[in-house]
């Protein structure tokens, strides 16, 4: 894969769903969800100029009626092409642990990039390895809650309450993609 960095995959995500501008994509990034990512634009200019650079979009100057123009980027094939292969990565036990927030991001341009059947199958992946570590977790803290600080026993417990949340989450949203393909059927 040409892309290294996560903000590199966001955007040619977004990119990918409609031709953007620099401008298009910090606001979206200072208005929405996707606010993890800096909207700055010493770190999207930069990022879009190595997209550019390693041929994954291409960009042109847009004429306007104001007096500023737009410079508008598109995916490329080869941009697509690495943005696929980065979303049909399998979900491992890292990144479930370490990755959480990746995950998010590739499952957001699934359905567009890959289609409802792949997206099912991430999430498929997803809860399986999410049921693998939720035990560990259980047995963990089971084995060191008496030496644990207060403090520290809640932050571990609130860990997995959200892991299992996230589980539960993932199960219903299987079931939503197995009930569109039913009603599809």
């Amino acid at each position: 894969m040409k892309t290294d960095s996560l903000l590199g995959f966001a955007l040619l995500g977004l990119i990918h769903l409609q031709p953007m501008s620099g401008y298009d994509l910090r606001k979206i990034f200072a208005s929405t969800a996707w606010g993890t990512f800096s909207d700055s634009p010493g770190a999207i200019y930069p990022a879009l100029r190595r997209l550019e650079t390693r041929g994954l979009v291409s960009s042109e100057v847009e004429e306007s009626t104001s007096l500023r123009k737009r410079r508008v980027f598109r995916i490329t094939a080869k941009g697509l092409a690495d943005l696929k292969e980065w979303l049909n990565q399998p979900v491992t036990h890292d990144d479930v642990i370490r990755r959480i927030a990746d995950l998010m991001v590739r499952l957001s341009f699934m359905d567009q990039t890959l289609g409802e059947e792949r997206t099912a199958e991430f999430l498929g992946e997803f809860a399986q390895e999410l049921d693998g570590y939720i035990p560990s977790l259980h047995k963990y803290l089971e084995s060191h809650a008496s030496e644990m600080s207060l403090s520290s026993r809640l932050a571990l417990e609130s860990g997995i309450q959200e892991y299992e949340t996230r589980l539960q989450w993932a199960r219903k949203s299987i079931a939503l993609y197995e009930e569109r393909d039913g009603d599809r059927g």
